[in-house]
């Protein structure tokens, strides 16, 4: 059986806002090409700073990596800038939408493609986001101001799509959405994955929901990796359960607190 290659390599990041504050500690972690991972933790874990480390968003918050690596197929991109990175296919759907509200939702769609010239692939690519979300066809002369939260929540997608993405970073997916309308979107994501053979790496606190879609997951702490594998296996792991899916009946809250963690000498050593 063929194994995956490689598309993200991130290893032994630091990262620092304002010269001071260091936010993550050493975090290492490998996105296989076509597959989708998983970020998961909960809020302060490092899980966006992570995304714009490797999207290099940082330096409009005065961060930067000070410490490891970040490739994309084995070149070094941690001092490109996000300009260079869409055209190196890397694109990333910020928490929060951010679609432009006095625009239509057409015109958001349009935005992702200001830097092609080919008219007839633009036209091509907004017919096949289209497909994707139907919905937005929909509402495509609306503004964005007066469309829902999960109608938002597909036009950033389909912006970062017109890109012709071939890894998208999606951060926070579900935030502020429906229980319907999170798995409508999720579905989306799994079809541009293995449709359209789009890598994905996303952050998300709704565990449940991420493990059920993701390939591979890594689970955060206070900027550090403390978890990671295969998405089945963690969502039938106990301490996962009772962390992360509500479903254990101790009183931990953290896996710090689980003092026989094995995967602890991941960051400990």
């Amino acid at each position: 059986m063929n194994t995956p290659s490689t598309v993200l390599n991130v290893s032994g990041i630091e990262v620092i806002y304002n010269h001071v504050i260091l936010v993550l500690k050493g975090v290492s972690l490998n996105v296989p090409e076509g597959k989708i991972a998983a970020i998961l933790g909960g809020n302060g874990a490092g899980k966006t700073t992570t995304l714009r480390a490797v999207s290099n968003l940082l330096r409009a918050e005065r961060g930067e990596v000070t410490k490891g690596s970040i490739e994309l197929r084995g070149e070094r991109i941690e001092n490109l800038s996000p300009a260079d990175l869409v055209q190196r296919g890397v694109v990333q759907v910020m928490e929060g939408r951010h679609c432009f509200a006095h625009l239509t939702i057409e015109e958001n769609l349009l935005t992702g493609s200001y830097t092609r010239k080919d008219k007839a692939e633009i036209a091509r690519n907004l017919e096949k986001v289209y497909t994707y979300f139907p919905r937005l066809k929909t509402r495509r002369t609306s503004q964005a101001a007066y469309t829902s939260g999960g109608e938002q929540q597909m036009c950033a997608i389909g912006r970062a799509l017109m890109t012709n993405p071939s890894v998208m970073l999606l951060d926070e997916p579900s935030m502020g959405l429906a229980p319907q309308i999170v798995e409508e979107v999720f579905e989306i994501v799994k079809d541009l994955n293995q449709k359209e053979g789009v890598t994905f790496l996303l952050a998300e606190q709704n565990t449940n929901m991420a493990l059920k879609y993701a390939d591979y997951g890594y689970i955060m702490e206070s900027g550090r990796i403390v978890m990671d594998g295969v998405a089945s296996e963690l969502r039938n792991n106990e301490d996962v359960k009772e962390f992360y899916l509500g479903m254990g009946g101790g009183e931990r809250k953290s896996f710090k607190d689980v003092k026989s963690y094995k995967r602890r000498k991941r960051w400990l050593a």
